[in-house]
This record gives C-alpha cells, sequence and structure tokens, in this order.
C-alpha cells in the first residue's frame, strides 16, 4: 500500500490567504501543509491561524525559540568546522503537521520494517537462510565490516536486535513516502522532536489550541520499560545505564537528555567494570550491578578485548558477560550490517521473504553499483542521479548529480570505476515541501521525516518524529551537518475536515 494523494496536479498559489502565507507558493512540488490541509479541518485552521500572524510576530517569536535552545544548552557539534564546534539545531517555528491517515500509514510501514531488520538480523548470526536461499549475496553480507562474528550463535531476548530504530522517509511529488535510509545502530534526533514539541508549546500555545495533537513526551518512559523488558531473566527491577562517549561526542546532548529522560545513569566506560562476567558500575557506596546498558558508541569501541584494543571509551570484557546473558546491549553489536546502505536495497526482498507481505513503505528506487548492469545505468546518467559511499553517513560524500559541476561528475566517475562495491545511485525525488520561515517571508522548503521506533517484546512509534528541514533555498540537503534545521512534528488524533 502507497499513500496516495487524490489530486497529483500542482497547488496553486491562489488559496485564498493574505496575510503572512499570501505569497506562499510551493510550485509543482507536493506540500506537507496544503495537501494535509485538503484532508484535514484543523490542519486548514492551523493554516489560517498561521495567515493570520503578522511576519513580525512570527520573527519574534522564533527569535525567542532560539535563545531558549542556547540557554538550555540543546546543541550539536560539527566536527568539520573548527570555528564553530558547538551549534544549536536551527528550528523553524511553523509545524510540519501529518494526519491520522498517513500516520497510520507511517506507524504499519515502520513495525513492519523493524520486524524485518530482527528477523534479518538473527538470520545472518544463525542459519543464514536468506543467503543459503539466494536472497542476498552472502558476500555483501558476510563480508560486511559491520557484521560482527562474536554475534554468531547469540539469541537474544524476543530477537530484538535493533530495541531503538530511526527510518528517514521522504514523500515524493505524488504523496507516495518512501524509505531513504534505515538507521539500526544509534539513530540520533529523538531529543530534538521533544524538545521541539516544548518550545512550541511555550511559544505557539494559540497555533495549538484546539488542535489534536498526539503527544510525545513519554518517550523516555516507554524506551525504560522496554530496556526492563529485554533485560536478563528473574531480575526484578532491572538497572538500566546509558554508555556515552563523553562530552567530546556530537551527539552528547542528547545523551544527557535520554538518561535524565529515562531517570537512569549517564556513564562512560570508565565507569564501569565485569568481574566475573558481570558488568559493574561504580558509585560511592561500592558496587552496583548492571543489567542492560543502552550504548551510545560504536562497535569497534565497546569492548577493547573483543574489538578494537586500543579504545579507551568501552569496557574490557563486557562482550563475555553479554555472551553469557549476564547483561543486554541495546542496539545488539552488529546491528550496523543491517543498515548498510548495500543492504537497504535488499529490504523490499526480505520483507517477502520473511514475512510473506509487500513492503507498506517502499524503498526509493536505488541501483546498486557493485551490480556491471547497474553501474552502466549510473555511469550512463550520472548528471542525474545522487550517488551514495555505502560507509558514509551524515551527508556526506553524496553527489547529487543535477547540482554538480562537470569536475565533480568526473571526480565521481573517477570514484566509481575505481570502486563500484563502495556506491549506491538512485535517482533525484522531487522531495516534498512544507512553508518555512526565510528571511524573505513564508516560502517552501524540503523536508524529510525519521521515525522513532523502540522494540522490546513489540514494536512502538513515536507518534511524531524528526522532520528536518533544508533551510538552503533549492538544497535537498537536511542534515543538521550540513545546514539543515528542524520543525517540531504534529500527528493528529483524528482527520475531520
Amino acid at each position: 500500500m502507497q499513500t496516495q494523494v487524490q489530486n497529483n496536479g500542482p497547488v496553486q498559489a491562489d488559496n485564498g490567504w493574505t496575510g503572512a502565507l499570501g505569497g506562499y507558493d510551493p510550485g509543482h512540488f507536493y506540500c506537507e501543509m496544503l495537501r494535509s490541509a485538503e484532508k484535514s479541518g484543523a490542519i486548514a485552521r492551523v493554516a489560517a491561524k498561521l495567515d493570520a500572524l503578522p511576519l513580525e510576530t512570527l520573527r519574534a517569536r522564533a527569535g525567542d525559540a532560539e535563545t531558549e535552545l542556547y540557554n538550555l544548552g540543546i546543541t550539536f557539534t560539527v566536527y568539520s568546522e573548527k570555528d564553530a564546534i558547538d551549534r544549536i539545531l536551527p528550528f523553524d517555528v511553523i509545524p510540519r503537521i501529518l494526519t491520522r491517515g498517513d500516520w497510520r500509514h507511517i506507524e504499519q510501514g515502520t513495525i513492519q520494517r523493524v520486524q524485518t531488520l530482527n528477523l534479518f538480523l538473527h538470520d545472518i548470526y544463525h542459519d543464514q537462510k536468506c543467503i543459503k536461499d539466494g536472497i542476498i549475496p552472502g558476500d555483501l553480507v558476510l563480508g560486511n565490516a559491520n557484521y560482527r562474528k562474536e554475534m554468531e550463535g547469540l539469541d537474544l531476548p524476543f530477537g530484538t536486535y535493533v530495541h531503538i530504530n530511526g527510518i528517514d522517509l521522504v514523500r515524493g511529488h505524488d504523496g507516495t513516502i518512501m524509505v531513504l535510509e534505515d538507521n539500526a545502530r544509534s539513530p540520533s534526533g529523538v531529543s530534538y522532536v521533544v524538545e521541539n514539541r516544548h518550545l512550541m508549546m511555550r511559544a505557539f500555545a494559540d497555533l495549538m489550541e484546539n488542535v489534536p495533537i498526539m503527544k510525545v513526551s513519554d518517550y523516555g518512559q516507554r524506551l525504560h520499560h522496554a530496556l526492563c523488558e529485554v533485560a536478563p531473566e528473574a531480575i526484578e527491577e532491572p538497572q538500566v545505564v546509558l554508555l556515552s562517549p563523553g562530552v567530546f561526542n556530537s551527539a552528547y546532548f542528547e545523551h544527557v537528555f535520554l538518561a535524565r529522560e529515562m531517570g537512569v545513569p549517564l556513564v562512560e566506560g570508565r565507569d564501569l567494570f565485569v568481574d566475573d562476567d558481570r558488568v559493574f558500575m561504580k558509585t560511592i557506596a561500592g558496587r552496583m550491578p548492571v543489567d542492560v546498558i543502552y550504548r551510545r558508541l560504536n562497535d569497534d569501541f565497546l569492548d577493547p578485548e573483543a574489538f578494537n584494543p586500543d579504545s579507551m571509551l568501552g569496557v574490557s570484557g563486557l562482550m563475555r558477560a553479554y555472551a553469557k546473558g549476564n547483561v543486554q546491549l541495546a542496539n545488539a553489536p552488529g546491528t550496523g550490517v543491517a543498515d548498510d546502505k548495500a543492504i537497504y536495497a535488499y529490504l523490499p526482498r526480505l520483507v517477502r521473504y520473511y514475512l510473506d507481505q509487500d513492503a507498506i513503505l517502499p524503498n526509493v528506487e536505488t541501483l546498486i553499483c557493485r551490480e556491471k548492469p547497474a553501474l552502466d545505468q549510473v555511469l550512463d546518467r550520472l548528471d542525474q542521479m545522487v550517488v551514495k559511499p555505502v560507509g558514509e553517513s551524515g551527508g556526506y560524500g553524496i553527489t547529487i548529480g543535477p547540482k554538480a559541476t562537470k569536475a565533480e561528475l568526473d571526480d565521481q566517475r573517477a570514484k566509481l570505476l575505481a570502486n563500484p562495491a563502495n556506491f549506491i545511485a538512485q535517482p533525484m525525488i522531487d522531495l516534498s515541501v512544507s512553508p518555512t520561515l526565510t528571511e524573505d517571508g513564508i516560502e517552501p522548503r524540503h523536508v524529510d521525516l525519521r521515525p522513532f521506533a523502540i522494540t522490546g517484546k513489540s514494536t512502538w512509534v513515536l507518534p511524531g518524529g524528526l522532520s528536518r528541514v533544508a533551510l538552503r533555498k533549492g538544497s535537498l540537503v537536511v542534515n543538521s551537518s550540513q545546514g539543515g534545521g528542524s520543525k517540531d512534528t504534529w500527528v493528529l488524533r483524528e482527520d475531520v475536515l
């Protein structure tokens, strides 16, 4: 099933607005607000309220929100810019609103995706039937840098490897919602979802009045509950901790936020130790057993005894304790193989293989450059394709064909020919747009959406997710590290015209 709109024609700028939204024109792009307003009276009323607000008022409130972000220390780190290490994530005050119908579709598709990822991970670390049955090439899995032999044969509670998942979704010009990328290791951004809502409740209470918005404030409790569900058996009150690389990590604010929301200790590797294959935390009252670790550091640094021996961030012996079932790790080591950009292309086939269903959320069409026919297609249409290195994240290393110079295309062509297995390619998608406050007034800007799913015994999806927005006019890159910002995402409890 795919989300489609009834009318695929362009939305006209003549929508009856004469105020702040009066000159707004999304052109031929799918507009998240105008299209949704056609299906929900509540969204149409929010648009009318926005239109009635003077631009000066919107800008003043946006300035207040930005000041609050600084005061609260809600920042992330950009490693590549030495002069601007800590930044706030730019916040656009015009919300993105999802109808109940759209959200139900996203929620069902996300749950199906998480089920498939967990079945796939259990399979490749046990019988490897998907490889034997020819569903996915064995070398793509077993030769993957994120495949961990240490996980082979381990049985995890409820078969859950991906406890926290963030799937990047985009919407095309016809209204179809598609999966752009899986994030099955340590997805970031949920703290902005909750904090953005708090900002909106303080700055735009009048806009939210009488709008039936689903809450996002219970994420921490839901996460803690799910982590307790996967704790070793026979432990009545599991001790959960959040393991962070420390204050210099780009997502450190989020680590602090999540530990606080769950009500659990925020620790670093030096705060933990392993004795007799049990994990303990050092406290002023002595050692305290640890049962579940929500780890926010990569596999390589998790345990110097099992992985990188030079790691100063992890806990020596942790994998021994884990293998014996004395502690649970979320997400499980080795989940990175499932969110590799090359593996991503096979997910629809894996959904069919494990669940005997079609994917509710389709992939963006993807060409795997390691396959010669696909590589030839990419080279023939390089100026029309988006080429991505499979091992990168955060928007780094991407070549956007229609926007690239000849020199950039030549460079990408050389890289493809030298190491085709390192790349996938996708056609340009006309990403949907959302009204966004800019220096020139309210203008359309491209957006994506990252819903967050939590899995213990079952899967729950936070009703909202992180809407990232490309703040530069015409830009398709929404990553925070590349100059993108975020919006509050509202999900309606009901759709009433």
